[in-house]
């Protein structure tokens, strides 16, 4: 690999920088870039139409961004060197994205080859994307030469530049790109300062250093620990330990990289026994917290002589971090006993704690007394109360607050985007979400959020949307991300894509196998997901809970006694796993389905904990299916003990009576939901069609083509009853009409609209925030049949995926 250019090759272009047409550097000996011949066994079937001869140049690029969606890489790069055409620029993006990803140098190089020769200058879009891959596989002389070859450029491509002329060592010639980016007139951001500052202190150039310094208050970034860190670094490298001993001082809050710079920094100086006190001091304030020692820190608390607002803080937020939030708020109350004025921070601290509790009323205190105190103006203090107020179910005070930020913030943003899907306001949330891309840049915590809304709703396309902004991001492997596209997938029934993103994601964790066994169970493929667990196994991938939980409701759905007992004794002696109550409810379930209630009973008397709703729940759901009523309303009495204000269970309770034909108990099951006040959220359904998503609430006709949907849906009626089906509404003891059956059911709506608006033979999907009725899954059975298309259901159970008057659950859950 050729070395950057030295500081004389380097200063004559970039004096030029402001102008247009920025003169090329010399070009390097390029290294050998090896090239391949056609990949074997193409399994994606988009690139034979696009790179036959008639293949026009959109529908090349449509399958190379395809091909760069699913992470084909090897096809991607024979299908670009073989077509006779340039494709669009986005689709050079989605490729060095995914090469970056990959780390695949090789394919990179040729890649960025293959542009180079087809662009006499490269936009910002694409010159920033081959800016990012170059200087991550330290090719920084190609870098420059991109750089060079860019127009126009933007204070990413010039951060790039610095930090990666800095990792090279080229350290004078980093502070050299610096200066020039001001001499551009392009702003520093955030991520510019910590590249020059250490930089500065790789020299060491205090005297530069101190410039920075100067540079850093003047744009306004003072505050913000990643740069003070930095600053710490650089003036503890450049001998200076008062300088650096000053900025940590006067940090607002130190981070665990502040503390060890600036020990390290005493250190590095000869100066010992400073490093020594500081880090005792860290010990007491600070590492027990971080490693989760609680018992320890509040030791050591217990026996400071004077307890300040920090060491109070450092409890407080430790306790919270750590998962103690009761314990948090028991500190804050003993904080405001000894008169100790809370900060900022503390209030974050607590607040982030009743978030966890629900503790409403504390909230509200402590929301009152950060308006008091003028912290309401901070970011982080707004944040963590729209957390608070969406988790304690009041997300109409959560928007008041967003709004009322003068500034927001990445967090801001995605705590709102969070508050919504959390309170099931699915659509708002991807409103927010596109309303936020004009506004600021997604992370990896926003994209995650938007793709659960999607889930939620079945909003397929804008599903894969979110998608590509995540690998037009490169933050596709980041955190609990890939995952978060998993889930995404499955939910909306799409295994395909499932499968793809389950094989391109290089290191998978248990969840990412939770997640596909978890789909296996909802679609009804039980013996699939065995077998999956098996080959989960083999490759030595520890299962835990959550894998149990989804194998047994996999054997539960599939009638698979045997196997189901064989996997509850097996998890505790192979694996070393305890059952919990949610393995004690799958096992009750299991033998519930089948019929098997006295065994089932029994079982529950045997547990060595004591059994929670969720448990007497699923024999009360097995007396339901096989109209068991005297044991069902024995299970219901224990359930309305533990759970008196639960609707769902009062609701099942109500199925129960109704399936027997019970018609007076039903009456008197709802006239004590009317006395609690327990209301049933409304039914509401979600199709996508021709990318938009359509939403239909139960007894909905607001919608445009509701007299459509309602000729569409009598016609259905009519053939029903020519073919002796006699629909059944079991939710009231009347007769039912025409009209009754028909217009009032959420999915029925939604499936009806699907049938107009697609064309004959298009399957159709269908997402449902309450579990499917008996009525309603008989009737969209015989609609499958009748029409014959193939619809799928997505409620809160499973999927059900209707095909020629059949479902694949089998009909387990309804009798």
């Amino acid at each position: 690999m050729l070395p950057p250019p030295t500081r004389t090759q380097l200063n004559p272009p970039l004096l030029l920088i402001d102008s247009l047409h920025t003169p090329q550097p010399p070009p390097p000996a390029h290294r050998h870039i090896p090239t391949t011949k056609r990949p074997r066994g193409l399994s994606f079937t988009a690139p034979r139409a696009a790179a036959s001869a008639e293949a026009t140049s959109s529908d090349r690029s449509a399958a190379l961004r395809a091909l760069c969606l699913h992470g084909q890489l090897d096809q991607a790069l024979w299908l670009l060197e073989s077509s006779p055409e340039p494709p669009d620029e986005d689709v050079y993006v989605a490729l060095f994205r995914l090469c970056e990803w990959r780390r695949a140098v090789d394919a990179g190089m040729r890649a960025c080859a293959h542009a180079d020769a087809e662009h006499p200058s490269f936009g910002l879009r694409l010159g920033n994307a081959m800016l990012g891959m170059l200087v991550r596989f330290g090719e920084t002389w190609h870098a420059w030469r991109v750089f060079a070859k860019m127009p126009e450029r933007d204070i990413f491509s010039w951060n790039v530049m610095v930090g990666g002329y800095g990792k090279a060592g080229f350290l004078e010639e980093a502070l050299d790109l610096y200066y020039r980016m001001l001499w551009a007139g392009v702003r520093p951001d955030v991520y510019t300062f910590p590249c020059v500052l250490r930089t500065c202190g790789g020299i060491p150039d205090w005297k530069m250093g101190r410039e920075v310094h100067a540079h850093v208050l003047r744009f306004g970034f003072g505050a913000e620990v990643d740069v003070l860190n930095a600053l710490v670094t650089m003036y503890a490298k450049c001998g200076d330990v008062v300088a650096a001993r000053k900025v940590f001082d006067g940090m607002a809050v130190a981070d665990c990289i502040s503390w060890n710079a600036m020990i390290a920094g005493h250190f590095e100086n000869h100066e010992c026994v400073a490093g020594l006190e500081l880090f005792l001091t860290m010990l007491e304030n600070e590492m027990y917290t971080n490693i989760g020692r609680m018992g320890d820190a509040g030791k050591i608390f217990s026996r400071m002589d004077t307890k300040d607002a920090m060491s109070w803080t450092a409890m407080i937020s430790g306790y919270e971090k750590n998962g103690f939030p009761d314990k948090a708020l028991e500190v804050y109350a003993l904080m405001e006993l000894h008169n100790v004025s809370p900060d900022d921070v503390t209030i974050v601290s607590a607040l982030a704690a009743c978030a966890c509790l629900g503790r409403l009323d504390v909230g509200i205190k402590l929301h009152e007394l950060a308006q008091s105190k003028g912290f309401i103006r901070y970011i982080v203090v707004a944040n963590t109360l729209i957390e608070m107020y969406a988790k304690s179910k009041h997300i109409d005070k959560a928007i008041e607050i967003f709004r009322c930020m003068a500034e927001k913030d990445v967090v801001s943003w995605s705590s709102m985007i969070a508050a919504f899907c959390f309170n099931h306001r699915s659509f708002e949330a991807l409103y927010y979400f596109q309303h936020m891309l004009a506004h600021v840049k997604p992370n990896s915590v926003t994209f995650i959020a938007a793709l659960s809304a999607c889930a939620a709703t079945g909003a397929l396309r804008s599903g894969k949307e979110i998608h590509a902004h995540v690998l037009r991001s490169g933050i596709g492997s980041e955190g609990y991300l890939p995952n978060a596209l998993l889930d995404f997938y499955v939910k909306c029934g799409q295994t395909g894509y499932a499968w793809a993103q389950f094989s391109a994601h290089g290191e998978k964790d248990v969840v990412s196998w939770n997640i596909m066994l978890s789909g296996f169970v909802a679609h009804g493929h039980g013996d699939i997901a065995l077998s999956f667990f098996n080959q989960m196994v083999d490759i030595g991938k520890q299962p835990d809970e959550v894998t149990f939980i989804a194998l047994l409701c996999a054997c539960s759905r599939a009638g698979m006694v045997s196997q189901g007992w064989e996997l509850f004794r097996t998890m505790t002696e192979k694996y070393s796993i305890i059952q919990n109550l949610k393995h004690y409810a799958c096992m009750v379930d299991l033998l519930s389905r089948v019929g098997r209630l006295t065994e089932a009973y029994n079982f529950i008397n045997r547990m060595p904990i004591k059994p929670d709703a969720a448990v007497w729940g699923a024999l009360l759901n097995g007396c339901r299916i096989h109209r068991h009523v005297e044991l069902g309303e024995l299970a219901a009495k224990f359930i309305l003990e533990l759970e008196p204000n639960d609707v769902g269970y009062h609701v099942l309770l109500c199925d129960l009576y109704a399936d027997a034909g019970r018609w007076a108990q039903v009456a008197r099951v709802r006239k004590i939901m009317q006395e609690k006040g327990l209301e049933q959220d409304h039914g509401c359904s979600w199709v996508e069609v021709k990318g938009v998503t359509h939403a239909f609430l139960t007894d909905d006709e607001s919608h445009p083509q509701i007299k459509e949907i309602i000729a569409v849906l009598h016609g259905i009626y009519e053939r029903m009853k020519a073919s002796s089906f006699a629909p059944v509404d079991y939710s009231e003891d009347k007769e039912v009409s025409e009209d009754d059956i028909f217009c009032g059911h959420s999915e029925r709506l939604a499936v009806a609209f699907g049938l107009i608006n697609t064309t004959p033979g298009t399957s159709i999907s269908v997402t449902k925030n309450r579990y499917t009725c008996q009525s309603c899954h008989m009737i969209l059975k015989m609609i499958s049949n009748i029409v014959r298309r193939e619809i799928a259901v997505t409620d809160t159970k499973q999927l059900h995926h209707f095909k020629d008057g059949s479902c694949s659950c089998g009909d387990v859950e309804y009798g």
